[in-house]
């Protein structure tokens, strides 16, 4: 068949870095980051989350081609006293932050409902 591995859509060749980061030469405060290996899911997670920055004035993102698994996220920021990577490496952590949050209430909302539900098997 003519199709590529389903695995090449997510694991990195040999010599290939996850992340790669260019600064931009006629924009300043600002750069490109590339990320190999992934797709909108994450590239529009990082996309809103830079956004909530109040340091970040530019957040965007484009998937070159379909069959091409990369992103290229641009970061610009408000002053040259923060850096792009910076920018992204705050947005990470708040995301980690905010999921470890998410899985602590589903696991307590599921934990209460088991109380206030736990019947046995017995009392159908």
């Amino acid at each position: 068949m003519n199709a590529p591995e389903r695995s090449a859509a997510f694991l990195l060749d040999d010599e290939e870095e996850k992340v790669e980061y260019q600064a931009d030469t006629k924009v300043s405060n600002a750069g490109t980051f590339t990320f190999n290996k992934e797709d909108h899911t994450i590239a529009n997670l990082l996309r809103m989350q830079l956004l909530r920055d109040p340091q970040v004035k530019f957040a965007g993102y484009m998937h070159p081609h379909p069959l091409v698994h990369k992103i290229h996220l641009k970061i610009q920021t408000t002053t040259s006293q923060v850096a792009p990577a910076e920018t992204l490496s705050a947005a990470i952590e708040d995301l980690s932050n905010e999921t470890d949050h998410l899985i602590t209430q589903v696991t307590d909302a599921i934990d209460k409902w088991k109380r206030e539900n736990d019947t046995g098997l017995m009392g159908m």
